[in-house]
């Protein structure tokens, strides 16, 4: 509780704005235009001017890559446990129930089967607005579960990744699961079956430092900032002050991090071209 207390007053009644205007605009994370919702929406979201890719739902995700009414998810009933009874200014079982009410889904990663371009693949996307799609046990579980069916079905597997990294609630627990994943990944390379990464704004932290970075093709989305920490923190650390547009996609591209960037409106014809030749 607060030390103070703030009183009720007696003050005018603030003006109500229009319906019609509410969410018409949006500020892009990148160039920091105020652009139409509308423009943004028909075109993939996307900024128009700038090309910046803003952050979509798991479904809409799921809708932009595989074909219509192919997808089927699976374990979407695993949920956290709280194996430390971990507790901040709120125990974390009640951070957890409140995102499942938010978001209506269990965890943090979605995962399941379907078709692009008629070929069968496992997906396995993150979802950023679940405690920022940090990757705690159900997460490297899932993503497990998710590759031992690829294996078993013979399938490549698709990793979407938007995450803030490993979460802090699960302490040791969580960082355990960069081990797991990268471990369950490397069965895919010995079973000679594709695994493409697919790298969102923001990939950061423990995702990133793990199983992010081993997609046989490693794709991100134009001007996503991708890296392990933050800038601040690593200037700090090296007493250097970083390259403009460090832990961009095109910085990355560059620098020889990842293979190649997509626009969004061509991703699934990528993602299809490349499991084909695999």
């Amino acid at each position: 509780m607060a030390w103070f207390k703030k009183e009720k007053t007696s003050e005018p009644a603030v003006p109500v704005r229009s319906k019609g205007s509410e969410g018409m605009w949006l500020k892009c994370n990148h160039c920091r235009e105020i652009v139409y919702r509308k423009e943004v929406d028909r075109n993939n979201k996307v900024c128009p001017k700038c090309d910046y890719h803003f952050p979509i739902s798991v479904m809409e995700r799921v809708g932009l890559l595989v074909d219509l009414g192919t997808f089927k998810e699976w374990d979407s009933d695993l949920e956290a446990q709280d194996p430390l009874t971990f507790h901040d200014t709120k125990p974390y079982r009640e951070r957890v129930k409140a995102q499942q009410e938010k978001t209506g889904r269990k965890d943090a990663l979605v995962i399941g089967e379907g078709m692009i371009n008629g070929n069968w693949v496992v997906l396995c996307i993150f979802d950023f607005s679940f405690m920022g799609g940090s990757m705690g046990s159900v997460v490297g579980e899932k993503l497990c579960r998710a590759i031992d069916r690829a294996l078993e079905l013979k399938r490549p597997v698709i990793l979407v990744t938007a995450s803030g990294g490993a979460r802090m609630q699960e302490g040791i627990l969580s960082l355990m699961q960069m081990a797991k994943t990268s471990t369950s990944v490397a069965k895919l390379g010995e079973a000679k079956l594709p695994f493409i990464s697919i790298l969102a704004d923001p990939t950061f932290g423990g995702v990133t430092a793990s199983v992010a970075m081993l997609g046989d093709v490693i794709i991100a989305e134009p001007k996503a900032l991708i890296g392990f920490a933050g800038p601040r923190v690593i200037e700090q650390t090296i007493k250097q002050q970083l390259p403009d547009q460090f832990q961009r996609a095109e910085f990355l591209l560059e620098h020889g991090m990842i293979d190649m960037i997509v626009e969004r409106k061509q991703l699934k014809e990528t993602v299809s071209t490349l499991v084909g030749h695999f």
